[in-house]
């Protein structure tokens, strides 16, 4: 995976590490004081280490879907330039070439005997449009995935698609790395209907938080789906959290970033 702007982190997680909450919290500002500036520059990183991931793996498509080879539409011709894409996306769970009847290629199997037509993205991108930040288990290998991929035009209309399945498990690690953050602080995001996309403990990846039993994270997660951003407090498993997030127009996903103000009881 690309290491990208770590140098902005390194900076930005100090000052965040060293704010200290405050000690009685007022209903009406339970974030911005002393925790939401340093917040919002680390969320900003965040979103931006997982937003260039992405957007590198469209823009690596793109280039690749206009070459002669992917023109073609053969398997034959394709197959060697799109491994090579494979080689330099090392935590990519699968990269495919699809037709447009949904028959899929990937650089491990070749034909998969799989279909992508029942995905609900697939429609769009056979119609000319880009995918990126859908959530997936991915046909080929069964891992929990996020989706980019870009049709292939010959002769003004679509003939085929590029993708990359990407192991969210991975990406959410590398992201923890890159940050490098403290213990007590939560990252995640949600797409567009509340399911957890990323998450600094990957057994909650793929889940809706709205369905964990909170009914004050419930409502925080309402909130955080039909405002651009903002900040929230609610209760998940006996720890009261404050979290700062924002809509990112590129996933349509909710980046949020928060930490523990109250502890559960020893």
């Amino acid at each position: 995976m690309r290491q990208r702007i770590s140098f902005i982190v390194m900076g930005t997680v100090l000052a965040f590490a060293l704010a200290a909450p405050p000690a009685a919290p007022q209903p009406a500002a339970p974030i911005e004081q002393g925790f939401s500036l340093d917040a919002r520059v680390v969320l900003n990183a965040y979103q931006a280490l997982v937003e260039q991931e992405l957007a590198g793996e469209i823009l690596g498509l793109k280039a690749l879907a206009a070459t002669e080879e992917a023109r073609s539409g053969r398997w034959a011709r394709i197959k060697g330039p799109l491994a090579a894409f494979a080689e330099g996306e090392p935590d990519a769970a699968a990269v495919v070439f699809s037709r447009p009847d949904g028959s899929y290629f990937s650089v491990e199997k070749g034909l998969t005997g799989e279909t992508l037509k029942d995905r609900g993205y697939f429609p769009g991108l056979m119609a000319g449009h880009d995918v990126e930040g859908v959530l997936v288990i991915s046909k080929s290998t069964g891992k929990k995935a996020v989706i980019v991929a870009t049709p292939i035009w010959a002769q003004g209309k679509v003939i085929g698609a590029f993708g990359v399945s990407t192991s969210v498990e991975k990406l959410a690690a590398q992201v923890d790395r890159q940050l490098g953050l403290p213990k007590g602080v939560v990252f995640y995001a949600l797409d567009a209907q509340g399911r957890t996309a990323l998450h600094r403990d990957s057994a909650l990846m793929f889940e809706f938080p709205s369905e964990l039993g909170s009914e004050t994270l419930s409502e925080a997660v309402q909130e955080m789906l039909s405002k651009p951003n903002g900040s929230v407090t609610y209760q998940f498993r006996g720890a009261r959290k404050a979290v700062v997030f924002q809509r990112s127009e590129a996933t349509d996903w909710v980046f949020a970033l928060g930490h523990t103000i109250a502890a559960p009881p020893p």
